[in-house]
């Protein structure tokens, strides 16, 4: 029996996808030169003042209503005072004691079991810039160059209630998060680039005790494995520490990858002060309900509830609908597909299929193209295995499917009139096996249409080939 219970909390940071910075009016967009992208506000120089950006606000919105949270009307700007290189102003403009959203949920699956993550609250803040170590790591690095492109981009800090208790479990929620994020299309998500981190915060606490543990965080986890690498390495070392009669210290912990372990940044007191005090160069914010309202009208379908329907409406596997829901642009083809009258089944299988290898490597095509490769296979024009390469043709070709079966003379030869001339041909060319096929040989009756294949060079529709076969060596 588990001697302790884990428990987890995240602190996710989204940047969202604004063409401009949260307070000034630089570029956010990645992969500049650096401190390319910089004013004297973002930089913090003296004498400025910053400027809301309105779409900021309006994504942070949106992502607080797909997460189900209260919007609250009334929110309001904090500075955060800190020194550290990255922080050019030594104070960080975020949300304390009045967020924009709070109390929300995710509901996610955990090896088929619908569980909730609750959202404690979801605040809008600027982002600091990037540091680049001259080591592996921070604690590895002589010294560290600073990067402030990325100082003033907007983000959002989600932070869940401690209600995760096992690493996968963390790990697929911040999976579904960032899918989320994606649909509703407030940020691009890219953990390589910065755009989604996550922070974790871990504690061990006796089995069954009402009692929270000392609780460990751990930074910059920029991938899902990282995540939950690292909460299974704290798992084993807190239990170590227990086991052993001595107290889990309180710190700050990053992760190094090739080591496979967390190690210690800082300690971390109960309740660091950070002289939190009212941003005086910002208004509060005083949203209007109807366009809080026009924001929830504009959020698409989200992952669970297309995974619900995927699976009630149209009939498709667990296996099937996550598929499809993971990767929008082929759930968005199965349903134009789908919709149209074409069989569920067959449709999820081709784009699980070869589609979904060409797709990758070349892009998508559009549900009219692929419709025009499905109306020419019902009609038997071409069999299963010319479709692969008519397939593959449209990728390539501005051609529909028909043009180019015509243009490559790949039509399937399904005629019987045309197609029993060749059958008897074969026959009367291998007398000595029609007379064993008779006798009982019946896996001869795959050599006989091998024979015709190759005849029409590939071209003779298969099931016609076998009804004449049985109809002339039966009779």
């Amino acid at each position: 029996m588990t001697r302790y219970d884990t428990v987890i909390g995240l602190e996710i940071h989204v940047a969202l996808l604004t063409q401009s910075k949260f307070l000034c009016s630089c570029r956010a967009s990645f992969g500049a030169p650096p401190n390319s992208q910089c004013c004297p506000v973002c930089l913090g120089l003296p004498g400025t003042l910053p400027l809301i950006n309105e779409k900021a606000v309006e994504y942070a919105t949106k992502a607080g209503l797909a997460l189900k949270c209260n919007i609250n009307h009334y929110s309001r700007f904090d500075r955060k005072n800190y020194f550290y290189p990255d922080l050019p102003k030594a104070f960080q403009i975020t949300q304390d004691a009045f967020p924009l959203c709070n109390d929300g949920y995710l509901e996610y699956y955990v090896d088929d079991q619908l569980v909730r993550t609750a959202i404690t609250r979801i605040h809008l803040e600027e982002e600091a810039g990037k540091l680049i170590h001259s080591g592996e790591s921070i604690v590895a690095s002589e010294y560290s160059l600073v990067d402030y492109n990325r100082a003033g981009i907007p983000l959002i800090e989600i932070v869940t209630a401690p209600d995760i208790h096992q690493p996968k479990q963390a790990r697929l929620f911040l999976e579904q998060l960032r899918l989320l994020m994606s649909y509703i299309g407030v940020s691009d998500t890219k953990m390589e680039e910065g755009s989604l981190r996550c922070d974790a915060n871990i504690s061990l606490k006796p089995s069954g005790s009402p009692v929270l543990g000392t609780k460990v965080e751990i930074k910059n986890l920029n991938s899902f494995r990282a995540l939950e690498k690292a909460l299974e390495y704290e798992e084993i070392r807190q239990s170590q520490v227990l086991d052993s009669g001595a107290k889990v210290r309180q710190e700050s912990r990053t992760w190094d990858d090739r080591a496979g372990k967390t190690v210690s940044m800082r300690s971390k007191g109960d309740a660091p002060d950070y002289r939190i005090f009212p941003e005086p160069d910002l208004p509060p914010l005083n949203l209007d309900p109807v366009w809080v309202e026009l924001i929830a009208a504009s959020i698409p379908e989200l992952p669970l509830e297309r995974l619900n329907r995927l699976e009630g409406e149209y009939g498709l596997s667990r296996y099937e609908a996550t598929f499809l829901v993971n990767y929008p642009d082929f759930g968005e083809l199965f349903l134009e597909l789908a919709d149209s009258g074409l069989d569920c089944k067959t449709v999820v299988n081709f784009l699980m299929g070869d589609y979904a290898r060409l797709a990758r490597e070349k892009g998508h095509l559009d549900s009219e193209r692929i419709a025009g490769l499905f109306q020419i296979l019902d009609e038997r024009l071409i069999s299963q295995t010319q479709a692969k390469e008519v397939l593959d043709a449209l990728f390539s070709s501005p051609q529909t499917a028909r043009e180019i079966v015509k243009d490559k003379g790949m039509e399937v030869v399904g005629d019987p009139e045309r197609l029993r001339p060749i059958v008897h041909q074969v026959l009367e060319a291998n007398p000595q096996l029609v007379e064993r096929f008779k006798l009982g040989e019946t896996k001869l009756h795959g050599f006989f249409v091998g024979q015709v294949m190759r005849a029409t060079q590939g071209k003779a529709d298969p099931e016609a080939v076998n009804a004449l076969l049985q109809e002339e060596l039966v009779n």
